[in-house]
Parts: C-alpha cells; sequence; structure tokens
C-alpha cells in the first residue's frame, strides 16, 4: 500500500509540473505585413497636416498569457522604405536632416511592459531607437481579439497609437513661417495597425 501511495503521489507530481510547463509555454507570433500598417502624421505650416507611412518593416510577440498581459514586442521598421506620395520630400526624410537612412537604416521598438488597462485596452511601454538615440515611449493599444483566417492560421490584431517628439531623436531640420510658427510640427503621431500570425 505505501508503494502504491507513493507511485500515485509522484504520478500526481509530474502531473502538476507537465501542466505547469504546458501552461507557461510561449505562444511565438510573427507580423502579417499584407494585413499591417505604420502611419504617422504631422504639422505643416501649423495649419494642416501631412500624413505619411512606412513600407518594410516587421515584428514579433512572444507570450505566455492567452490576454497577451505578459506579451514581448520587438518591431523594427527600415526608414528608406518612408512614403509621403511626394518623391522631392520622401529623399528630404532619407537625408540627414531627418532620419538618415544611408548611417541609421533602421529604427527599432523593444517593450518593457505590456498592462492590461481594462477590457481590450492596453498600455504599452518601451523603448524606441531612432539615429541611435534611444528614449522610452508609450503606446495606446486595443487588442482586436484572435480568429482564423482562410487557411487555418491564427492570427491576432492590434492598434497602437502614439507620439513622440522628433526632435528628441534629431530628427532636426526646421525652419519657420512668416507668422513665427514652425514649418514642420515637432510632435508627431503614430498609428499602427498590426496583424500577427501564431508560429506552428
Amino acid at each position: 500500500m505505501k508503494r502504491i501511495i507513493q507511485n500515485l503521489s509522484a504520478l500526481l507530481i509530474l502531473t502538476f509540473f507537465s501542466v505547469n510547463a504546458i501552461a507557461q509555454t510561449a505562444k511565438n507570433w510573427k507580423l502579417d505585413n499584407l494585413h499591417s500598417n505604420v502611419k504617422f502624421t504631422i504639422t505643416h505650416l501649423v495649419i494642416s497636416e501631412v500624413d505619411g507611412s512606412f513600407k518594410t518593416f516587421e515584428g514579433s510577440i512572444s507570450n505566455t498569457k492567452d490576454d497577451f498581459s505578459d506579451a514581448s514586442i520587438n518591431f523594427s521598421v527600415d526608414v528608406a522604405s518612408v512614403n509621403t506620395d511626394n518623391a522631392s520630400r520622401d529623399g528630404h526624410l532619407k537625408g540627414d536632416d531627418f532620419f538618415n537612412a544611408e548611417a541609421y537604416p533602421k529604427m527599432t521598438f523593444k517593450s518593457t511592459s505590456f498592462k492590461k488597462k481594462s477590457g481590450n485596452k492596453y498600455t504599452l511601454t518601451g523603448d524606441l531607437t531612432i539615429r541611435n538615440v534611444t528614449k522610452k515611449v508609450t503606446f495606446d493599444v486595443t487588442y482586436g481579439g484572435t480568429a482564423k483566417d482562410g487557411y487555418g492560421n491564427t492570427k491576432a490584431g492590434f492598434k497602437a497609437t502614439g507620439k513622440i517628439n522628433r526632435l528628441e531623436y534629431g530628427l532636426k531640420w526646421n525652419t519657420l513661417t512668416e507668422a513665427g510658427g514652425a514649418v514642420v510640427g515637432k510632435d508627431v503621431s503614430i498609428q499602427l495597425n498590426l496583424q500577427f500570425a501564431l508560429s506552428k
């Protein structure tokens, strides 16, 4: 009887650790670029806004909790892929007045926390690096949920919005209007619509 009890105890302990290990297994997600976009908006001449986007980017998420509250997020953007629907302006943005794409080809983001506020609303905090300058930034995130696509792939959707001061990252070009306002604003609004695919 004693041996039976010992074997039963060992089996229960093994089952507990096996279940716990499965529960703690990380899920890894890769960005689905075809169904994602990276956009920004900045004021021009104080009176209006100019929109732009980046066409080349990549990202990943790793999480163990189903609600993503422990998610680790990495993201990078090729700055030479900037697009504002104006070739001359895009060329200026790639130059040293702004991104200096030749010397600093990527801007990167690495999360430090992804905290759930309520419902499907989260606060994402992390380190954003542009032109080799790293600053802590915060994004408001809406988690759209998960679903399977027509090919049986599990997808997760997120929308993130935030704002940065471009001057803090060395995107320094500026000049003044006749009225004394900045031709290009210092604050850049960022919006990311992102879909991730669960790695198999």
